[in-house]
C-alpha cells in the first residue's frame, strides 16, 4: 500500500463505519455497530502511527486529492498536508477517540440510540480527521463545520430533554458567531492571495503584511492583522474562548464519552491546531498576537473562578477545560506554538482521562452527578480513584506529570514575551495554577474521600434508576479499561515528548516564529533536560501555588467543612456573580437576543406595517380612492352640467386673456 492510499485510509475508515452504522445500525445490531465503528477508529489509529514514522524517517507530503472545481482562476481542491504537526494531531484524534469508543460500550449500554450514538462519535472523527489532515482552507472550513454538525447532534443526543436541546442550540449559535468571523478571514484570504492553498498564502505573506486595508473610511488597518483578527474570531467559538466560551459548559448535557471526545482532543482544540498553523501568517501582526494573549488570558483566570463554586461532576471538568484552552490561547499569544499544541496533547490524555472517570463515578453512582452526594468512593471504585487522581496530578501540573511540562513551559514563555498585555497574561496563568489545584482537588476529595453521602441524592428524573441511592460499584473493564490507557500517557508523555517537540526541531518548518519573538530561544538555552525542568519546578513559585490549592482543599472540604458554606454567606454578591456565570448568558439573552428580536419587532411595526403596508401599499390606495371621489363628482353624466362646466371654462380663459392684455 503507498502512502498517499495510507493517508485516504485516516479518514475514510470512520466515514465508513459512521455509515454502516449509521444506515444499517438496525440490521446489525448493537454489537454489529460498536464492532464497525470501533474497527474504523482502530484502523485509522495505526494508520496514523504508520504515517508518524514515515514522517519521522522524513517523508512529508503536500499535495491535492482531487480538484472539486477551479472558478476564476481559484482552485477548490480537497488536499492533504502531511507533517509532523499533522501526525501529532492525527495520533491524539484517533487515540482518544478509540478510547472513547471503547468505553461507550460501557456507558451507553441500556440507551435505546445505542447504534445512533456510535454513528455520531465516529462521523466525528472523520470530521476532525479531515480538519487536521487539510492543507487548504477549503477542506479546512469543511471540517470545522462538520465537527460543529456533529458535536450538535451529539450535544442534543437525548433530544427528548428540554435541556439537552436549549444546550445544542447555544452550541451551534455561539459557533456560527466565530465562524462568521473565520470566513470573512478565509475570504479576504482568497480575495487579496487568490489563492486557497495553504503553501501559496504562506508565500504571499509579505505581500499581505504590507497592505492595509479601509474598514472604515481614513482609517487604514493592516490587512495582515484584520484576516488574523477574523480567524482567530473563528478559533474563540470553536475552542470556546471569552466572550463566545458559554456554550461549551451547557453542552455537558450530553453524554459523557462525547464530552471527552468533544472537549479533551478534538472540537475544542481546533481553533489552537488552526492558530498554530496558521503562525506564518499570525507572526506578521503583533496586534493580533496581543489580542490572542489576553483573550486567552482572560479565559485561564476567569473561567477558573467558575469550576469552584459548581457541584455538577461534569461541570467542574468542563470549566478546567475552559481555563486550560485559556493557557494554550496564551502560549499562542506568545508565539510558543510548540508549546500550545504540545499542552493541547498532554491536556488530551488527562482531560479525556478525567471527563471519564467522571463517567466511571456517574455510573458508579447511579447516574447521580452532585459531588455533594458523593464522598468515600475510594473504597468502592478502586481503578476509577487511581486513575482520577493521576488525572488531577497531571492538570495541576504536579512535576513529573505530563500536564507540568507543558503548562510550567507556557508560564515561562509568557513571562520572556514582552507583547501589550503580556504583564496581565502572566499574572492570570500564575494565579490560574492555584485556582486549578484548588477546584480540582476540591471535586477529588469531595468524591473520593470524606464521609460517604450518596444515600443523600435526591432522585434523577431522566435516570430511573431502581438501585438509586444504593452502594456504589466499580464500572465495567469497557470503561475502567480506557480510563488506565489515559492514564499511562497523562504521567509519561510529557517527560518524553517534551525535548523532542519543544526543543528537538520536531516540527521543522510546520512552526514559522519571527526573529523578534525570541521566547522559544530563550527557553530552549535554558532547557536542562525533563529531569532537571522538573526538579528545578519544584523550587519555584507555581508548584508552591499548586500545593497551597491542594492543601486549602484538603483543609477546607475534609477538615473544616463548614469554613466554605461561612465564606459563601459572607461573599453573597461574589458567589452570585459566579454562580450566574458573570451574567453572560443573561446578556446575551437581554442585549444580543432581546436587541435582535426588538430590532426585528421594529422592522415589522415600523417598517412593513406602518411603511410598506400603511403608507406605500394602503397608502397609495387610499390616494387613488380619493382622486377617484373627487373624480365621480365631476363626472356626473348630465348634459347640462358639462356645458356649464365648459362655458365656465371659457369665461375663465377670456378673463384671464383680457388681463394679459
Amino acid at each position: 500500500m503507498d502512502m498517499k492510499t495510507l493517508y485516504l485510509v485516516v479518514p475514510l475508515a470512520p466515514l465508513f463505519g459512521a455509515i454502516l452504522a449509521g444506515l444499517f445500525g438496525k440490521r446489525i445490531g448493537r454489537a454489529g455497530a460498536h464492532t464497525v465503528t470501533i474497527l474504523g477508529v482502530a484502523i485509522a489509529f495505526v494508520a496514523s502511527v504508520m504515517i508518524f514514522l514515515d514522517v519521522q524517517a522524513g517523508n512529508t507530503f503536500n499535495g491535492s486529492v482531487y480538484q472539486w472545481m477551479e472558478t476564476d482562476g481559484l482552485k477548490l481542491e480537497i488536499g492533504f498536508l502531511i507533517d509532523p504537526l499533522t501526525t501529532m494531531m492525527m495520533l491524539v484524534v484517533t487515540f482518544v477517540s478509540l478510547m472513547v469508543h471503547i468505553y461507550t460500550i460501557g456507558y451507553m449500554h441500556d440507551d435505546p440510540g445505542y447504534q445512533r450514538f456510535f454513528s455520531y462519535i465516529s462521523l466525528f472523527t472523520f470530521s476532525m480527521l479531515m480538519l487536521v489532515m487539510s492543507n487548504n482552507f477549503l477542506q479546512l472550513f469543511f471540517g470545522w463545520e462538520a465537527v460543529g454538525l456533529v458535536s450538535y447532534l451529539l450535544i442534543g443526543f437525548w433530544y427528548t430533554r428540554p435541556t439537552a436541546i436549549y444546550a445544542n442550540l447555544k452550541a451551534f449559535l455561539v459557533n456560527r458567531v466565530g465562524d462568521f468571523g473565520f470566513i470573512l478571514g478565509i475570504g479576504l484570504i482568497a480575495a487579496y492571495a487568490g489563492s486557497l492553498d495553504y503553501a501559496e498564502v504562506f508565500a504571499q505573506r509579505e505581500m499581505l503584511a504590507a497592505q492595509n486595508i479601509e474598514l472604515f473610511t481614513g482609517t487604514p488597518w493592516l490587512l495582515i492583522t484584520v484576516i488574523c483578527i477574523c480567524l482567530f474570531v473563528g478559533a474563540m467559538g470553536k475552542s470556546a474562548q471569552f466572550p463566545l466560551h458559554v456554550w461549551l459548559p451547557d453542552s455537558m448535557e450530553g453524554p459523557t464519552p462525547i464530552s471527552a471526545l468533544i472537549h479533551a482532543a478534538t472540537m475544542v482544540t481546533a481553533g489552537i491546531f488552526m492558530v498554530t498553523r496558521m503562525s506564518p501568517l499570525f507572526e506578521l501582526s503583533d496586534a493580533a498576537l496581543s489580542f490572542v494573549m489576553v483573550i486567552g488570558a482572560i479565559t485561564a483566570l476567569f473561567m477558573g473562578f467558575l469550576g469552584i463554586i459548581q457541584n455538577d461532576i461534569k461541570r467542574v471538568v468542563a470549566y478546567s477545560t475552559l481555563s486550560q484552552l485559556g493557557y494554550m490561547t496564551v502560549a499562542l499569544g506568545a508565539s510558543a506554538y510548540s508549546i500550545a499544541v504540545f499542552h493541547l496533547m498532554t491536556h488530551a490524555f488527562f482531560k479525556a482521562l478525567l471527563f471519564l472517570g467522571a463517567g466511571s463515578v456517574i455510573i458508579g453512582c447511579h447516574h447521580n452527578q452532585d459531588i455533594r452526594y458523593m464522598g468515600g468512593l475510594w473504597k468502592h471504585m478502586k481503578i476509577t480513584w487511581i486513575t482520577s487522581l493521576i488525572g488531577s496530578l497531571a492538570l495541576i501540573g504536579l512535576p513529573f506529570f505530563s500536564g507540568f511540562y507543558s503548562k510550567d513551559s507556557i508560564i515561562e514563555a509568557v513571562a520572556l514575551s514582552n507583547l501589550p498585555g503580556s504583564g496581565f497574561a502572566y499574572f492570570a496563568v500564575v494565579a490560574g495554577v492555584f485556582v486549578t489545584a484548588f477546584y480540582s482537588f476540591r471535586m477529588y476529595f469531595l468524591v473520593f474521600h470524606g464521609k460517604e453521602r450518596y444515600d443523600q441524592a435526591p432522585h434523577d428524573d431522566h435516570h430511573d434508576d431502581h438501585h438509586h441511592g444504593g452502594t456504589p460499584h466499580e464500572s465495567p473493564w469497557v470503561v475502567w479499561l480506557p480510563l488506565v490507557a489515559l492514564a499511562i500517557p497523562s504521567i509519561v508523555i510529557g517527560y518524553i515528548a517534551i525535548e523532542p517537540m519543544l526543543y528537538g526541531g520536531y516540527f521543522g518548518d510546520a512552526i514559522a516564529i519571527a526573529p523578534a519573538h525570541a521566547a522559544m530561544a530563550h527557553l530552549k538555552s535554558e532547557f536542562h533536560g525533563a529531569t532537571a525542568m522538573a526538579l528545578h519546578g519544584m523550587t519555584q513559585l507555581p508548584f508552591i501555588l499548586a500545593v497551597a490549592g491542594v492543601v486549602l482543599a484538603w483543609f477546607f472540604y475534609l477538615k473544616r467543612p463548614e469554613i466554605p458554606t461561612f465564606i459563601m454567606q459572607r461573599c453573597k454578591p461574589i458567589y452570585t456573580l459566579l454562580e450566574n456565570k458573570y451574567y453572560f448568558d443573561k446578556i446575551n439573552e437581554v442585549v444580543f437576543a432581546g436587541g435582535a428580536r426588538g430590532l426585528g419587532r421594529g422592522l415589522w411595526k415600523g417598517g412593513d406595517q406602518m411603511l410598506i403596508d400603511g403608507l406605500l401599499v394602503n397608502g397609495s390606495a387610499r390616494v387613488v380612492g380619493w382622486v377617484s371621489a373627487i373624480s365621480r363628482r365631476l363626472q356626473t353624466g348630465y348634459v347640462y352640467q358639462y356645458a356649464f362646466m365648459m362655458i365656465f371654462g371659457v369665461f375663465v380663459l377670456l378673463t384671464l386673456w383680457i388681463f394679459r392684455a
